[in-house]
């Protein structure tokens, strides 16, 4: 015991050096509270943020990020939290406004530096030169489906670094680490999925909705025609008729659609060409087994790589 209390004088004594070295604080690693619009941008800002994030997603891999009720669970998660991270555009324009109006949380309204808009620096595909409403759900930005190019991974994740630094500057290194890993890997995995996919160039296929042209130009693919007559129009039977008989004059064998879709119209369509349809992952958590961003990839490639084979003569 007496021991003990002559060893309290040398544990305040380097408390004090400490204390003197730092400036008077020690730092201790805060964790961000971080909401996203869609879980492949919470997959890669956990890449980034690592043990200093603590991350949620409002939409749902198998949810239409067009349409998305708001909850006031939503709410309460955006006023406590410290940065937002959305694909930006139009894509969630139904939904985020309100939502971060109604949250009152001055951090992460657009200007502030919590909020982070991941398609900034992104070439955007399919800019139109006109808007009318005759031409259906047309994105006035642009295409803004573009996070399914692997390449633009490389955009977004330096996007959520640049505003975790701006956050928090003391974990710039840590951030940037992360940030040097991840793009290493990336480049790693988008070798390897250009490899698999390289026999299949030029290959035509048919899509349900314009949303896939970021992954056709990445692998190569050329999507001849929509199920929509119109983007967000549904389905008609003069369209569905019109890509049947595409389909047998190119000999396209391969229809792919998203999750949050209705497969019925496709199917009808498959069967008459003796095609196939596939569900493709339009999102991180679409199915149990893409939990990240690198699964994303690994998933719809091989399921594209499957369904060309078998459908090849």
């Amino acid at each position: 015991m007496e021991e003990m209390r002559k060893d309290v004088p040398r544990h305040l004594a380097l408390f004090a050096l400490v204390l003197l070295v730092t400036g008077g604080s020690v730092h201790s690693p805060k964790t961000l509270s971080v909401v996203t619009t869609l879980p492949d941008l919470r997959s890669i800002t956990e890449e980034i943020g690592g043990d200093r994030v603590d991350v949620i997603s409002i939409a749902t891999g198998y949810q239409n990020p067009h349409f998305v009720d708001p909850k006031p669970s939503h709410i309460l998660k955006l006023s406590r939290a410290d940065m937002f991270v959305t694909v930006g555009l139009d894509l969630t324009l139904g939904w985020v406004p309100p939502l971060l109006t109604s949250s009152r949380n001055a951090r992460i309204q657009p200007g502030a530096a919590g909020y982070v808009d991941t398609s900034i620096g992104v070439p955007l595909l399919q800019i139109p030169s006109s808007v009318s409403r005759e031409r259906g759900d047309i994105h006035i930005f642009g295409n803004p489906h573009y996070w399914l190019d692997p390449v633009q991974g490389h955009r977004i994740a330096q996007n959520i670094h640049d505003a975790l630094v701006r956050l928090q500057p003391e974990d710039q290194d840590y951030f940037t680490a992360n940030l040097q890993s991840f793009n290493l890997r990336l480049d790693t995995k988008i070798s390897e999925w250009k490899a698999k996919m390289l026999p299949f160039q030029g290959t035509t296929i048919i899509a349900y909705h314009n949303q896939w042209p970021y992954f056709e130009a990445a692998f190569g693919l050329e999507i001849a025609e929509f199920l929509e007559p119109r983007p967000g129009i549904p389905p008609t039977p003069s369209q569905l008729a019109k890509v049947i008989r595409l389909m047998q004059q190119e000999e396209i064998n391969v229809i792919i659609i998203s999750p949050y879709y209705k497969p019925d119209a496709a199917e009808l369509v498959a069967r008459n060409v003796n095609g196939k349809v596939v569900i493709m992952a339009s999102s991180v958590d679409a199915f149990p087994e893409v939990k990240t961003y690198f699964d994303l990839f690994d998933y719809n490639v091989n399921l594209m790589i499957e369904a060309l084979d078998s459908s090849s003569p």
